[in-house]
């Protein structure tokens, strides 16, 4: 009678050993690092699938090291490879990447993948594994049901996070040995994932409503919402977008290791779906506004993509970039509601979020610093927070001037009664820009400055503070 541990242990890859799909995240890096290559994606998948993964794999490098795995398979493993038993990694990755993680982990015996002729799944993998052995009893270890004839072909069956139908299928079919579950990702990962507490920033489409004092106009305040709605869908889209392009990133980050994607806890499938479906809901919502208002959504994706797609690494144009995008909300706001925005607005916004964007480097930088992080690739040296310091407390400081400046225009006399009032918001502003940057060199800033303001005691009673100035200047 033939003993467990005479039998080899066959274990798949994706959605298995580890919690993602290795295909998927190499199409990411190849995006990243050579989205020229991406045109060339259509003529190797119709040359096959097995082709596909063998040109992608032969220009994207995957961090192994930091790959999602399953703690509990893994300690699995390692019992069973310290009582003798022969393990193998079979999957229908490609045979580079297979090789690598079996090298990392150092706890396979073989290793059958993918190459540039042949996709190991289904029957092709049976048929691999069954010619490795010698068609000697085998026990496997898998999750999906591509995976069900070799299942059926195995002596025990391991599910590792399978569905409930195919465990009903594998329960009925087979002789399951173990269960290894894997927790879904619900609501609240979704939310996370979306980051839904950044659409506060889409509060900013308000500001021209408020600006104007038609805050009560039914008509303008259905179009700001209908803005606001529209701006989180396309911006969510853009979360799980730079999530997947930026997965290895995250993943050597001691805070953003813990996002759905990085960690695992959603599949890298589940996001590259739900992407498009974002993006119709904005561009259908907009079909409902004025033309100037698309025209902006549009240039924000663009910008925004192009930020993920490699703006980001390049220092000083990433914290531009940023601000451009936190005053296209205000445009887009304007836009959306046909109210005309003034020039001191747009500048104060510029250097108002340009000075933040840079709290936000250097948060980051504070962070390298420390050893915690390598840096994520961004454009800057360890060294540079110094002069980011400098410039971004100069780029506060101006918005604060350009306030100034604002309350002596007659804008201000034509929209308040007591536009002295206004003078107050000078003081009440420099406190604020000077409060964020004391944090940030004191190293207690996130890696967020709008997130942190609006969880900030002081932040909130300066924003309440300047409210009731505003109020008191339009009564």
């Amino acid at each position: 009678m033939t003993q467990g541990r005479d039998v080899a242990l066959v274990v798949d890859l994706d959605g298995t050993l580890v919690h993602t799909d290795l295909l998927i995240e190499s199409a990411f890096v190849l995006a990243r690092e050579r989205p020229h290559n991406l045109l060339r994606l259509p003529g190797w998948l119709r040359r096959g699938k097995a082709r596909l993964k063998d040109e992608i794999a032969a220009r994207a490098e995957l961090d192994v090291a930091h790959l999602p795995y399953n703690r509990e398979l893994l300690d699995f493993l390692t019992q069973e490879k310290r009582l003798g038993r022969r393990i193998v990694l079979a999957t229908a990755a490609n045979h580079r990447y297979a090789h690598q993680v079996a090298h990392h982990l150092e706890l396979f015996d073989d290793v059958l993948a993918s190459d540039a002729h042949t996709n190991l799944s289904g029957e092709d993998k049976l048929a691999a594994v069954r010619e490795l052995l010698d068609d000697a009893p085998f026990d496997y270890a898998a999750d999906h049901d591509d995976d069900r004839a070799i299942w059926a072909a195995a002596r025990e069956t391991i599910l590792v996070g399978a569905t409930a139908s195919t465990d009903r299928w594998a329960t009925s079919e087979t002789r399951v040995a173990r269960r290894i579950e894997r927790e879904p990702g619900g609501a609240r990962t979704w939310i996370k994932a979306m980051r839904l507490y950044q659409w506060s920033k889409n509060v900013l489409i308000f500001v021209p409503l408020l600006a104007s004092h038609d805050l009560l106009d039914g008509r303008t305040l259905v179009a700001a919402v209908l803005a606001f709605i529209a701006y989180g869908a396309l911006a969510s889209s853009v979360y799980l977008l730079n999530d997947l392009v930026d997965l290895a990133d995250d993943r050597r980050h001691p805070n953003k290791r813990h996002r759905p994607f990085a960690s695992g806890t959603l599949p890298v499938a589940h996001g590259v779906a739900a992407i498009p479906i974002l993006l119709l809901i904005a561009a259908v919502i907009a079909v409902f506004l004025p033309p100037l208002f698309g025209a902006v959504l549009a240039t924000y994706y663009v910008v925004t993509l192009a930020y993920s797609m490699g703006l980001k690494r390049v220092a000083l144009i990433d914290v531009l970039t940023l601000a451009i995008l936190y005053t296209l909300r205000l445009i887009a706001g304007g836009a959306a509601t046909g109210i005309p925005l003034s020039f001191w607005l747009l500048a104060l916004s510029m250097s108002l979020f340009l000075s933040l964007a840079m709290a936000k480097r250097c948060a980051e930088l504070t962070l390298v610093q420390s050893g915690q992080t390598s840096g994520g690739g961004r454009g800057y040296a360890a060294f540079d927070i110094d002069a980011l310091k400098s410039l971004g407390t100069a780029a506060g400081y101006a918005s604060v001037v350009v306030l100034a400046l604002y309350i002596n225009s007659p804008d201000i006399t034509e929209n308040y009664r007591h536009p002295v009032f206004i003078w107050l918001l000078c003081p009440v502003v420099l406190y604020w820009i000077s409060r964020i940057w004391l944090k940030t060199m004191r190293g207690e800033m996130t890696d967020d400055p709008i997130v942190f303001a609006a969880r900030d005691t002081g932040s909130r009673i300066c924003i309440a503070v300047g409210a009731a100035i505003v109020v008191a200047a339009a009564l």
